[in-house]
């Protein structure tokens, strides 16, 4: 039985590599400027101005994939005869598993031969992506649903994701930073190195002063984290501020053979809680 692979919008893959692979994904929404917006690699809001407007102060709201939008697309594939993968967006940032679960449970009741496997990536923007992206390339290269599913539990807990804000007022708005430390850390040009733990949360990690310092810390991150470089593809995510990911991804290639640096804008669903002026670094560790 084929296999078909289910992404979500939230792994801000590149649009090219998307199409070209003709991977099945599900946009995720957002209401902006008092408009609902399907989260679409860009094409219907282009990602420069959804930034703009968001540093220009319009705020935008987030929308989860239902129960409704999984089950059918899980029973449009199961009726085409296919076996399901559908990786999503992390538990611990999204309802959209949890709806998926539920999906496929319904499916499943009215097409009991249903083979739908469904996983909490507890990734977010190209760390899920970076996932997604293995697991496309296991299955052109012949590799059965089982051996996917099984390295995907395997090794979405050495998915590194190391990132820093420019703007700590957006991690304030999603409770990650309190309204205090948002204040003084604008006014002593602290900037947080975040990463996201096993539970596919936001954590801090610590601070430094500076961007420029910030960025370099997402460097030492991979330096130190990294295992077989030169078997990796790395993943980079930023919002709206290409010139310094391509920075990053210079520091990286100084220090590191590796297979491919891939660079994308984090789209407006993600970028709606990062904000602009986000880079964000993903790779495979031994652990996250």
């Amino acid at each position: 039985m084929e296999t078909v692979i289910i992404i979500d919008s939230c792994s801000d893959l590149p649009k090219d590599y998307v199409e070209e692979n003709k991977i099945t994904m599900m946009p995720m929404t957002y209401n902006f400027k008092g408009k609902d917006w399907t989260d679409d690699f860009g094409q219907s809001l282009s990602y420069e101005e959804f930034y703009r407007e968001v540093r220009n102060g319009e705020m935008s709201s987030t929308s989860q994939i239902n129960v409704y939008r999984y089950s059918e697309e899980f029973k449009k594939q199961v009726k085409d005869g296919k076996s399901i993968i559908c990786i999503c967006f992390s538990s611990a940032l999204s309802g959209s598993y949890n709806n998926a679960m539920v999906a496929r449970e319904m499916v499943l009741e009215e097409l009991p031969e249903a083979d739908i496997s469904v996983i909490d990536s507890r990734c977010a923007s190209m760390g899920e992506g970076l996932l997604d992206f293995y697991a496309i390339e296991m299955l052109k290269a012949g590799h059965s649903k089982e051996e996917i599913v099984t390295w995907l539990e395997d090794n979405k807990l050495k998915l590194n994701h190391w990132f820093t804000v420019d703007d700590l007022n957006h991690l304030k708005r999603g409770g990650r930073v309190s309204s205090t430390a948002a204040m003084i850390g604008t006014l002593l040009e602290i900037k947080p190195v975040l990463h996201v733990d096993d539970l596919g949360r936001l954590i801090p990690v610590t601070k430094v002063k500076g961007r420029k310092k910030s960025i370099k810390m997402l460097a030492q991150m991979l330096d130190e984290r990294i295992v077989n470089s030169e078997e990796q593809v790395i993943f980079i995510s930023h919002g709206d501020c290409l010139e310094e990911a391509e920075n990053l991804k210079r520091m990286i290639l100084e220090k590191h053979k590796v297979k491919d640096v891939v660079i994308n804008f984090i789209g407006p669903v993600v970028g709606s809680h990062s904000g602009p002026g986000t880079v964000a670094l993903f790779f495979l560790g031994e652990k996250r």
